[in-house]
């Protein structure tokens, strides 16, 4: 579980990463949580967009895409959010 202050670090570091993932119609499925998994080994730290054609609520894609993919939710800020998790191999993020 992240701290406020960490959150905080993390947020601040998430400010200038473009969206590497989009969430579309199809939701979260097993093939994007699978990418979600490989990509934060090695970023640890990703933004993924819901698209206005998805039908779900951005809120129940981000705590599902976290849950799933065993990192967690940095934040959620309208249709864009943000994950963090720390990388066995390629760890880059010192947090404070």
């Amino acid at each position: 579980m992240l701290t406020g202050k960490q959150k905080r670090h993390l947020r601040s570091l998430a400010h200038h990463l473009d969206p590497i993932f989009q969430v579309g119609k199809g939701g979260v499925n097993d093939h994007l949580v699978k990418h979600i998994e490989e990509a934060i080994e090695v970023r640890e730290l990703i933004k993924v967009s819901v698209l206005n054609n998805c039908m779900e609520d951005s809120d129940d894609i981000a705590k599902e895409l976290a849950l799933k993919s065993g990192s967690e939710l940095v934040q959620r800020i309208g249709k864009t959010i943000v994950l963090y998790k720390e990388s066995k191999d390629h760890k880059q993020i010192e947090l404070p």
